[in-house]
């Protein structure tokens, strides 16, 4: 499978404010991309609507979270991506990502996760990244599989129910 190239282009508070006003169009101009329509899923709300809250309390999480995923040369939107917040007090940062439907299966979410690692590995704070996945979903658990991640645990999330751990160490330059 080919190497997919992919660049983030932030969601501001604009932007998911008007994707929880189910306005599309006012989230692309803020954007700059084309949006597709599953950023108005029930889901993606769920996600702009968290993120926001905590904007609010954390504004220093801003260059970390809610990023479109934008597919180049071709500028197509594939998805959306980002941490759950900066890196903790131990260096650790997790992973989120999400590939529209009609771009699954077609290396996205490998190109994603690459991009996140190197973003990480940027930092020099960060020394683990993390990955929650339910234990059923094996498209995720197939994406981490040759990126170092090795399983340290469950937790249980209360959206999300049972999600196994996996850790990977940052490798700086």
């Amino acid at each position: 499978m080919e190497t997919r190239k992919i660049r983030f282009v932030e969601l501001t508070r604009t932007a998911m404010r008007a994707l929880l006003a189910d306005d599309l169009e006012a989230a692309r101009a803020e954007t700059g991309v084309e949006l597709g329509d599953y950023f108005l899923s029930a889901s993606a709300k769920w996600l702009w609507q968290y993120r926001l809250n905590q904007l609010e309390t954390d504004p220093g999480s801003a260059p970390w979270i809610a990023r479109a995923v934008v597919a180049e040369p071709e500028g197509i939107v594939v998805g959306y991506a980002g941490f759950h917040g900066s890196p903790d007090e131990a260096g650790m940062v997790e992973v989120g990502y999400t590939v529209g439907p009609q771009y699954q299966r077609r290396g996205f979410g490998r190109a994603i996760l690459a991009a996140l690692l190197e973003r990480a590995a940027a930092e020099p704070d960060v020394r683990v990244v993390r990955a929650s996945i339910s234990p059923t979903n094996a498209a995720s658990l197939a994406t981490i599989n040759g990126f170092g991640f090795v399983r340290v645990g469950e937790q249980w999330d209360e959206e999300d129910g049972l999600e196994l751990l996996f850790e990977v160490p940052v490798q700086h330059p």
